[in-house]
């Protein structure tokens, strides 16, 4: 039964999960009884190549972008992967990069994903995105984009994604994305300074006479942000965002979801894993908690809930300045990702 909890969103999406994906449905709805037993019900951010056709001002990949290591995701590594989370129970996948749709490989990825057992989301900034291109994911088993759009303005928004015309393309993809019968969440970068614009209200106006969900994202201190402070988000920022719910599809990585309200969601409900393997808590905090390569995932992420298993209000990577200088400034000018132990050289967070 769904939990009275649910809103009615959910439960509709659930419904229709039920109906399209039997497997990631049956695994959902363990998701209650596993979070209390302590188990991650991570989705999982995979990054499988940084190949990526924009140089966006806050792109937090660019460090990883230059890496020469000898072992990276290979189809039959991402087999495997599917494998592995699927006997943890855990159901949700997000392709992202880089920019998969400039992957040559896609088509085969996907299919060494098994869409049939994950809740498979795409990432795309939009530029390579045509009504046939989101028939083709459809077609595939990929059941929603996620489409980054960080203005109504064509000039700031090329601005920030350092490349001309990209509005343009990230609007047309709009409709396109949607005729083709995918889900739909419009992403986009809301710092301290956006988030009570009033360019920031027209534009969650814009999504919705779109009928579509915009995911915030708030800005982060790390890749080409590293040290800029100076745009991140407050408490109260996010109770505005929160407060906007009642009349907006809004919501940011702190929303309360299938019933729980389990705030960071930082190896509770989230877990990155870069093209080298590493496991990080999130895509922002880049702590390898171990490799892909060298031990099981559930090893992995079990080590992981040790460190994040306790409940957070905050978004720790961008609200949380005390969280940011005691641990994320570690990650400054080091090989990355930081192995977990040298973040929490005494085996906790203090």
């Amino acid at each position: 039964m769904p939990s009275s909890k649910l809103t009615r969103l959910e439960i509709e999406k659930r419904e229709k999960l039920k109906a399209s994906k039997p497997l990631v449905y049956e695994k959902v709805m363990r998701f209650e009884e596993k979070y209390a037993k302590g188990e991650s019900i991570a989705i999982i951010q995979f990054q499988y190549d940084y190949a990526c056709n924009f140089r966006c001002r806050h792109c937090s990949i660019s460090s990883f972008q230059h890496k020469k290591n000898p072992r990276a995701f290979t189809v039959p590594d991402v087999r495997e992967l599917s494998r592995q989370a699927d006997a943890m129970g855990l159901a949700h996948l997000d392709l992202t990069g880089g920019e998969p749709l400039v992957f040559p490989d896609l088509d085969k990825v996907i299919g060494a994903i098994d869409p049939a057992k994950f809740y498979l989301q795409c990432d795309t900034n939009g530029w390579l995105m045509t009504g046939e291109k989101a028939k083709h994911l459809k077609s595939l088993g990929v059941d929603k984009i996620q489409l980054s759009l960080d203005s109504l303005s064509a000039d700031e928004h090329d601005d920030f994604r350092r490349k001309k015309g990209s509005y343009e393309k990230a609007i047309n993809s709009i409709d396109a994305i949607k005729k083709a019968g995918l889900s739909l969440q419009l992403a986009t970068v809301v710092t301290h300074q956006r988030v009570r614009s009033e360019e920031f209200i027209q534009f969650l106006e814009f999504a919705k006479e779109k009928d579509v969900a915009v995911s915030v994202v708030w800005p982060k201190p790390v890749g080409e942000w590293s040290g800029n402070f100076g745009v991140l988000i407050t408490k109260e920022d996010i109770e505005f965002v929160t407060s906007l719910r009642k009349k907006y599809n809004v919501y940011d990585h702190l929303t309360p979801a299938f019933g729980m309200n389990i705030g960071c969601l930082a190896v509770k409900r989230m877990i990155s894993i870069t093209k080298y393997g590493d496991v990080m808590p999130c895509p922002w905090m880049y702590f390898s908690l171990g490799n892909f390569f060298e031990e099981p995932l559930k090893d992995i992420v079990g080590r992981g809930m040790k460190y994040f298993a306790r409940h957070e209000t905050n978004c720790l990577v961008s609200g949380d300045r005390d969280f940011i200088d005691k641990y994320v400034a570690k990650s400054y000018g080091k090989d990355l990702p930081v192995p977990i132990e040298q973040i929490f050289p005494k085996g906790v967070r203090e």
